[in-house]
C-alpha cells in the first residue's frame, strides 16, 4: 500500500515537471520566434494559457506571481499590465510591469548627474517685485499682511526664547532664522484639516494656525499648562486642535509617519493632505527613502517639504551627497518634485499650493527642495 501511494506520489510530480517542462520549451521557442522575426505580429504571449496548462492548483498559485504583478492597489499603472513579450515594426521591447522598456544594442550607462542643475522656481526679484511673465499664485492683501505679520512675529518670539535658552532660563531651543518664509508661507498654502507631521524647525505653521504665545512659553517652560504635562524638551510642540504632530528629536523618523497618515486620509477618502518636513540632513537617512517609495507605491497624498541650507547642524551637503540636492532623489522613486527658493514667500506658497492640489487631486506624493540661506545652524544649541 505504501509503495502504492509512493508511486502516485511519483507520477503526480513527473507530471507536473512535464507540464512545467512543456511550459519553459513554449516560452523559449516564442522568445526565439520574437527575436529571429522583427514583423512578429502574431498575439502575444499572456500569462493566461501558462496559467491553464498547470492541473494543480497549487502549482498555479506558485507561479502566478512570477506571471502577474500583485495588484494590492488598484490605481498603481504598473498593477495593470502582465507580462509579455513582443516587439514592434522597428525594435524590440520588452512589456513589462511599470512600463514598456525598448532594448538597444548600445550599452551606455546612466549619468551619474545631468548637464545643468535643476533650476530653482523664484517669483520675486532682488527688490521684491514678480518677474515679467513670472507664474504664480496670488494671494489676497488680508493673507499677504497675516503672512508678514506671522514672519515678523516669529522671528521676535525666536530670539526672546533664544536668550530666555542663553540665560539659563530654559534648557533647549533652535530658532527658524532665514526659514521664516518656509513656514508660514507653506502653512498659508495648506488647510487646516491637513495633517502636519514636523521636525523641529517648523513653529510657525503652529503660529499661523492659531497657537498663541502663551501656549509656546507653556511647552517651553514645561509647567502645568503644557499640554505634554512637561514630559517634552523644549520646542517639541504638538497640538491636536491643529492637526500637528508632536514633534521628535530623531532624525527623519516623521516621514514614514507622514505617508502612513497620508494614505489613512485616502482611505478614508478625506478632501485633505499630510504635509512633513525635515532638513537635508534627512535625506542622508534611511527613512527619508523609504518614505519616498512608501508614498509612490501607496499614492499617498503627501507632500514632502526639505530645508536645504547646505548644513545638516555642522555637516556639509558636500559630505552628505553627490546628487544634485535632494529634489533629483524624488524623481528615482517615481515622486514629482520642485525645487524652489526659500526666501521667497510667493514662491514657497505657490508651490505648496500647487502640490496639495497634485496630492489630493491625483493621489500623488510631492517632494519640494526648498533653498534657504539660514542661520537657525548658528543659533542650536548642543
Amino acid at each position: 500500500m505504501a509503495l502504492n501511494l509512493g508511486m502516485k506520489n511519483s507520477n503526480k510530480i513527473l507530471s507536473q515537471m512535464k507540464s512545467k517542462v512543456g511550459l519553459l520549451s513554449l516560452i523559449k521557442q516564442s522568445s526565439c520566434t520574437c527575436s529571429m522575426n522583427s514583423h512578429y505580429n502574431k498575439t502575444p504571449l499572456t500569462a493566461a494559457p501558462f496559467a491553464r496548462a498547470f492541473k494543480s492548483p497549487d502549482s498555479n498559485f506558485r507561479f502566478s506571481p512570477s506571471l502577474f504583478l500583485a495588484r494590492r492597489f488598484e490605481s498603481i499603472k504598473a498593477g495593470k499590465q502582465l507580462d509579455s513579450f513582443g516587439s514592434s515594426v522597428n525594435n524590440q521591447f520588452l512589456d513589462f510591469p511599470g512600463g514598456r522598456v525598448a532594448f538597444t544594442p548600445n550599452m551606455r550607462f546612466i549619468s551619474e548627474s545631468s548637464e545643468e542643475r535643476i533650476p530653482c522656481y523664484r517669483v520675486l526679484d532682488d527688490d521684491g517685485q514678480p518677474f515679467p511673465d513670472s507664474s504664480f499664485v496670488k494671494v489676497s492683501e488680508g493673507v499677504a499682511i497675516k503672512m508678514y505679520n506671522d514672519m515678523v512675529t516669529l522671528q521676535t518670539m525666536d530670539t526672546i526664547f533664544y536668550e530666555a535658552q542663553r540665560q539659563g532660563r530654559i534648557s533647549f531651543y533652535l530658532t527658524t532664522s532665514g526659514e521664516e518664509a518656509i513656514n508660514i508661507a507653506s502653512a498659508a498654502a495648506i488647510k487646516n484639516d491637513d495633517f502636519v507631521v514636523p521636525q523641529y524647525r517648523e513653529p510657525g505653521v503652529l503660529l499661523w494656525r492659531g497657537f498663541s504665545m502663551q501656549e509656546f512659553a507653556n511647552q517651553c517652560f514645561g509647567n502645568k499648562a503644557d499640554y505634554g504635562k512637561g514630559r517634552q524638551m523644549p520646542i517639541h510642540y504638538g497640538s491636536n486642535k491643529h492637526n500637528y504632530f508632536t514633534v521628535s528629536s530623531t532624525i527623519a523618523t516623521q516621514l514614514p509617519h507622514a505617508v502612513g497618515a497620508a494614505y489613512a486620509l485616502k482611505m478614508d477618502q478625506k478632501d485633505a493632505c499630510a504635509v512633513t518636513y525635515f532638513g537635508d540632513g534627512g535625506t542622508s537617512e534611511g527613512d527619508f527613502h523609504a518614505a519616498l517609495n512608501f508614498s509612490a507605491v501607496t499614492e499617498a497624498p503627501v507632500i514632502f517639504i526639505c530645508r536645504n541650507n547646505g548644513w545638516a547642524i555642522s555637516t556639509p551637503i558636500s559630505d552628505q551627497f553627490r546628487s544634485d540636492g535632494a529634489v533629483v532623489k524624488g524623481r528615482a522613486y517615481g515622486v514629482r518634485s520642485i525645487r524652489v527658493d526659500g526666501n521667497d514667500a510667493l514662491a514657497i506658497y505657490s508651490a505648496v499650493h500647487a502640490a496639495r492640489e497634485m496630492a489630493i487631486g491625483e493621489g500623488r506624493p510631492i517632494l519640494i527642495e526648498v533653498k534657504c540661506l539660514s542661520f537657525s545652524i548658528f543659533l542650536s544649541v548642543m
